[in-house]
Parts: C-alpha cells; structure tokens; sequence
C-alpha cells in the first residue's frame, strides 16, 4: 500500500541531516535505516546500508529515487538449490566449458602457426 500523498515520502530525519553536511566524494555513509526512501538529494552518494551482519556498500543512480534503501542491500545469501544431482550437473558444464576452451586455444595456434 502506497504512503498517503498528504505525508509525502519516508526519509530518514538523521539520514537526510548526513547527507545535507558532507559532499558526494567523502567517503559513504553509515546507515541503518533500510526503510528509508531515496529522494533526488541522495544521487552521487555512497551508502552502507546495514544488513543484520555487516554493511553493503550501495552507490546512489538516479534509477534508484523512489526505491527504499533495503532493496540495494539483500539480507540472505543464495547459496544454491540442488544437491548431489545439481553438483553432477554443474560439474559436467564446467568440463564443457574447459573442452570449449582448449579447442578454441588449438584452433587459435593452428592459424597463428598458418599465417607465419
């Protein structure tokens, strides 16, 4: 549900107070505030968005205004889905891959050694 127009959009009071003191270039700004809006006053800085462990490192574009700050900083880690199949599969596409590889490093000497 959308924030009443009345109420305009959540910033963050300190967040807004850090950014109005510093300039673009110094360094980022430490931020827990994941529920805060981007207005157009935050493009060109640097924020790290806290995550529950560390800090993300999240760099203002004009793409992002109207975006919470928590959207640019996950707070799970995808490991994989899959098990021993899934570990089967990937295995058989990186052998493909280095098969591709060579025969692409062959072929690549084959016409060095034709043009000499």
């Amino acid at each position: 549900m959308a924030r009443s127009l009345k109420k305009g959009p959540y910033v963050d009071v300190k967040l807004m107070k850090k950014v109005s003191n510093r300039k673009p270039t110094a360094g980022g700004i430490k931020t827990w505030a994941r529920a805060s809006q981007i207005p157009p006053e935050f493009v060109g800085y640097t924020f790290l968005v806290h995550t529950g462990k560390n800090f993300d490192e999240v760099l203002i574009t004009e793409d992002m205004v109207g975006h919470r700050l928590g959207e640019f900083a996950p707070t799970t880690k995808f490991i994989r889905h899959g098990g021993k199949m899934q570990k089967e599969i990937e295995m058989k596409a990186k052998e493909a891959e280095i098969a591709a590889a060579t025969s692409a490093k062959a072929s690549g000497d084959a016409t060095k050694a034709a043009k000499k």
